[in-house]
């Protein structure tokens, strides 16, 4: 088996780079995260003065499983030990951002070096994918409206090409500095988020372009479809020491964002999030996405947060952002190289 295991290293390490935005991270803790014990189950949160859970504090999702399961562990939905340690070790070797054995083109592809990254370990429920439903761990696949939609985006890219920059439209809202978007998934860094309870609201700070999310606990209905915020409109309630949020009214933009929980979504984007804080340094978070135009079915996603050292810094992504300017700039030296070659 570790034979078989140790072949599928690479297809592990592809997948994980192309499955969502933590690919690429090499400063990945190789101690790998031990299973959660089965008595946590028995363990009793500790309560706010207004007698519910607590989930406050500074909580951290990195992690270095990928969202979908590699499909060459299809049927395998745990790792052992010995597997997660050795596809620890691969991503030391092959994604190290400080490695310079290649051209220089592939320095410059490498960015930033590793001092920056924040992977994180696999999971500690030891899972082959973030995915936990379907039981195959894949996203379900598009409907027939949503691959229209997605081939619609893709012969824009083409016309394009790779890195377009007619105007800053053209980028990510990342790039943009306007939102991650929520559910966020983990990256290679700022992974933190912050929790804040209140009798009639729980906070939510993402560290990553320092968004808040503010969600009411009081029953109140959705606001009107016609407004759709970045990051939703969000509505919680208890089930017994669960928080359960309930998200709805997103825009259509939000599905170009790179980190965002659910690409390909449209405006009938319908995310239920679950909090459950299952020990002093765990908090058992799982959501699932509920989208009929777009995907076949609906499917889960867990990501352990675990608990984090404080403070969390602001992000400023705008100050001294010189990327976006670059970005065009470069756009434009290239028009004008092709329109040179042209003239020839």
């Amino acid at each position: 088996m570790q034979k078989y295991f140790g072949a599928l290293i690479p297809v592990i390490v592809m997948a994980h780079l192309t499955a969502g935005p933590a690919a690429g991270q090499a400063n990945v803790n190789v101690n790998v995260a031990k299973p959660a014990a089965t008595a946590a189950k028995a363990w009793t949160p500790s309560r706010t003065p207004d007698g519910k859970p607590d989930l406050q504090g500074i909580w951290n999702s990195s992690t270095i499983t990928p969202l979908e399961r590699p499909l060459g562990l299809a049927g395998k939905e745990f790792l052992t030990a010995k597997e997660a340690a050795d596809y620890a070790q691969s991503l030391v070797r092959t994604t190290n951002r400080d490695r310079r054995d290649g051209t220089a083109e592939d320095d410059l592809n490498r960015a930033y070096n590793d001092t920056w990254y924040d992977s994180g370990t696999i999971v500690k429920t030891m899972r082959t994918s973030l995915v936990v439903d379907p039981p195959d761990g894949r996203i379900p696949p598009y409907t027939p409206e949503a691959q229209k939609r997605e081939a619609a985006r893709a012969e824009e890219r083409r016309r394009k090409g790779p890195e377009p920059g007619d105007s800053w439209e053209d980028r990510s809202l990342g790039e943009r500095c306007i939102t991650r978007g929520a559910p966020k998934l983990p990256g290679g860094y700022n992974n933190n988020f912050q929790i804040v309870q209140t009798p009639g609201y729980v906070a939510i700070l993402q560290e990553m372009i320092h968004e808040v999310r503010m969600i009411p606990l009081d029953n109140r209905p959705h606001v009107d479809k016609s407004i759709r915020l970045w990051m939703g409109d969000s509505r919680g309630h208890w089930e017994g020491n669960t928080l359960v949020v309930d998200t709805t009214n997103y825009p259509d933009k939000i599905v170009s964002n790179a980190f965002n929980c659910c690409r390909g979504a449209d405006a009938n984007l319908h995310v239920i999030e679950r909090f459950t804080r299952v020990s002093g340094d765990t908090i058992d978070y799982q959501y699932t996405v509920d989208d009929p135009t777009t995907y076949t079915r609906k499917w889960t996603v867990a990501v352990p947060l675990t608990k984090a050292e404080g403070p969390i810094y602001e992000y400023a992504c705008h100050e001294g952002n010189y990327g976006m300017a670059n970005l065009l700039s470069g756009a434009r030296a290239r028009e004008r190289a092709s329109e040179r070659d042209e003239s020839k």
